[in-house]
């Protein structure tokens, strides 16, 4: 099966039932299945099929779901680009992956000086019927191991890298990820992390595929009216990444109102601090909440803390979930004892198939059947594992390397903080100094000393920063992913 599979038996099951809804307004199962359908046989009859790309620069809405569905059933592979790019960015996408045709609005079009070319044809979803037909076609069964889409990494480092996921690694992740988190066809959700990032489009994935309701709310800006939405609809759950949740604690009516409706949350995308899940609890005492852990390369989910967890095992990502394998390992493949540090490796069906047209990269980061993060971590008594660092975020300062990750988890112990992210910057002596840079709460202000005097209680002399950074505001990715590079 694919996920194409599992949302043809949700709209098999709930023809009726509101599959998405957006600003447009609200579209069923079954409406949306022959839109999938229409849309998948239009491209066929284009000439595009299996082996294809197809990329869509389309905002959250329910044409991108229309889209993004209709290129795989078409048998072609979705390419889902970032909205909040640079021309550069997109352009090098479209130079490297040669899709077929751009599936994009008139407004992005012109935003981004895109074409119709030789080699990639434009169609301009808010305007244009060449996709759209009623013809009898039989359109192609994918292949468990057929290329479903390519997830473009966020580039915060560096240049974006293509990640190929097939049919078996999205159907592998979304069965798990509905099994742990019990989904069914009453479940509901207001989806603000964008489509085309791994974590959203993993909410995509595993709602249509229990027949459950999204409501889509393309803007977090305002995080009242996304609040106002989720009461309204009475959704079951949300999701969002460490900065969504700081806004919602420290910048909306969040914590004011009740939520008896809320089964569940989740978070991903980066460490929540343990203050923050306390914080989130106490707002929220009869809301199960879920800390995850994956990576773009695992599909989207490689672990998660089974809720009620984080109060025993704060910091921690849990173990495993369903159906993959997960290792911390040192330098020479051998299993970490509990407390020392080093790197998850994970195996599983949800594993990718590589990065697009980058071979070298691939054997890099997959060997002999293990994916290596690149994460770096620590497990307890129990297995359950305690992420460090990235690798490439460890700073490097005299002799030691050190995470931003535990200077960043005291800081956000004080009340005054709303967020933090600690980097290492140049230093003639040192090779690097630390530099934390505070979003204060309330925009109440930082005390600088008072902050200091918390670090020199609760961190070794060695890992206190050597700068604060007071700031309104950290730069970060669409998908809620602080720019660390930037701040360096």
């Amino acid at each position: 099966m694919s996920l194409l599979d599992l949302f043809e038996e949700s709209a098999s099951r709930f023809p009726e039932k509101t599959a998405l809804e957006d600003r447009s307004g609200s579209i069923s199962y079954s409406s949306l299945s022959r839109a999938v359908e229409t849309f998948g046989k239009g491209l066929f009859q284009q000439g595009i099929s299996k082996g294809q790309r197809v990329a869509i620069l389309l905002g959250n809405s329910i044409q991108y779901v229309i889209s993004y569905l209709g290129v795989m059933k078409s048998g072609a592979a979705a390419v889902p680009l970032n909205t909040d790019n640079t021309e550069k960015n997109i352009r090098y996408i479209l130079e490297t992956c040669r899709p077929s045709a751009l599936v994009t609005s008139k407004r992005f079009a012109k935003r981004y000086g895109l074409g119709e070319t030789e080699d990639i044809s434009l169609i301009l979803a808010d305007e244009d019927s060449t996709c759209m037909s009623s013809k009898v076609v039989t359109l192609p069964e994918p292949d468990p191991q057929d290329l479903a889409c390519i997830i473009y990494t966020s580039g915060t480092t560096g240049r974006p890298k293509g990640v190929m996921l097939s049919h078996e690694n999205i159907e592998a992740n979304t069965r798990s990820i509905i099994s742990y988190l019990n989904l069914g066809p009453g479940d509901s959700i207001v989806a603000v992390l964008p489509f085309f990032y791994s974590y959203g489009s993993s909410i995509l994935h595993t709602h249509l595929a229990v027949g459950a309701s999204i409501y889509i709310e393309d803007n977090f800006i305002y995080p009242n009216k996304v609040l106002e939405r989720m009461s309204r609809e009475q959704t079951t759950g949300f999701a969002g990444v460490p900065s969504t949740f700081a806004m919602l604690l420290y910048r909306s009516n969040f914590s004011k109102l009740d939520w008896p409706h809320l089964r569940y949350v989740t978070q991903a995308g980066g460490a929540m601090a343990p203050a923050t899940a306390r914080q989130l609890k106490e707002v929220l005492p009869k809301t199960e909440l879920f800390i995850m852990y994956g990576q773009t390369e695992a599909t989207a989910r490689l672990s998660y803390l089974e809720p009620g967890m984080f109060l025993e095992k704060p910091g921690s990502v849990g173990k495993a979930i369903p159906g993959v394998e997960l290792r911390v390992v040192d330098k020479d493949g051998k299993e970490v004892m509990p407390g020392e540090t080093g790197e998850i490796i994970a195996r599983g069906k949800n594993i990718m198939l590589g990065y697009w047209g980058q071979p070298e990269e691939t054997a890099k980061i997959l060997r002999d059947g293990w994916l290596h993060t690149g994460d770096l971590a620590t497990v307890d008594h129990e297995g359950f594992i305690y992420i460090k660092s990235r690798k490439s975020e460890l700073i490097k300062s005299g002799a030691h390397r050190i995470s931003p990750r535990e200077i960043e988890d005291v800081i956000l112990e004080l009340d005054s903080v709303s967020e933090v992210a600690v980097v290492g910057q140049p230093d003639r002596i040192l090779g690097e100094r630390i530099v934390a840079f505070v979003v204060p709460r309330d925009n109440a202000g930082i005390d600088k000393k008072e902050l200091l005097r918390h670090c020199r209680k609760n961190l070794a002399s060695f890992k206190v920063p050597h700068k604060i950074e007071e700031t309104d505001g950290l730069p970060k990715t669409s998908s809620g992913k602080i720019k660390k590079y930037l701040l360096k």
